[in-house]
């Protein structure tokens, strides 16, 4: 891998972690899968998958007290991603197209994370689901909008970045 290649990787993760952390006061709220989205169509396969390591391995060491719990579900989570884009949804381009996965994807994240909940708050199954729907429904709608307004500018920005 080339030197190039490595600082653009590095400034990725840099772009998605520092983006949740600012954006961390408004629940659910945040552009994390317009960016993943954004670096699966750029990337490679194993570059996109290194960039959501290194992010949830840095996630993970700001807010350890969410414990070892959380990683597998957050790993899993977001891995999701480029593993659908790689393979069963590949021919999605257009923004609309990627919106709605993106739309769909708040909440599948939203349902990969609540086993990892209940075993952290005890709180049983179907009312922490109930109680969840809500802020799935923010991300939902969240990533539908940023997905749909913001990926073709900033794909167009990052594919000129790298051809120079």
């Amino acid at each position: 891998m080339k030197i190039k290649d490595i600082a653009l990787l590095a400034s990725f993760v840099a772009i998605v972690f520092v983006q949740e952390q600012a954006l961390m006061l408004l629940p659910n709220i945040q552009f994390t899968t317009l960016l993943i989205v954004l670096y699966t169509k750029l990337l490679s396969f194993k570059k996109a998958v290194a960039v959501i390591i290194v992010y949830v391995f840095l996630d993970s060491l700001l807010w350890l007290g969410m414990g070892i719990v959380y990683v597998p579900t957050l790993l899993l989570g977001w891995l999701l991603i480029p593993v659908l884009l790689h393979t069963v949804f590949k021919r999605l381009e257009t923004s609309l197209e990627l919106a709605i996965f993106g739309l769909v994807f708040g909440f599948v994240y939203g349902w990969i994370q609540i086993p990892a909940a209940v075993l952290i708050t005890n709180v049983p199954f179907i009312p922490y689901l109930v109680a969840d729907i809500p802020f799935e429904a923010i991300m939902a709608i969240s990533n539908f909008l940023t997905i749909l307004w913001l990926y073709e500018p900033l794909h167009k920005r990052i594919k000129m970045i790298q051809s120079s």
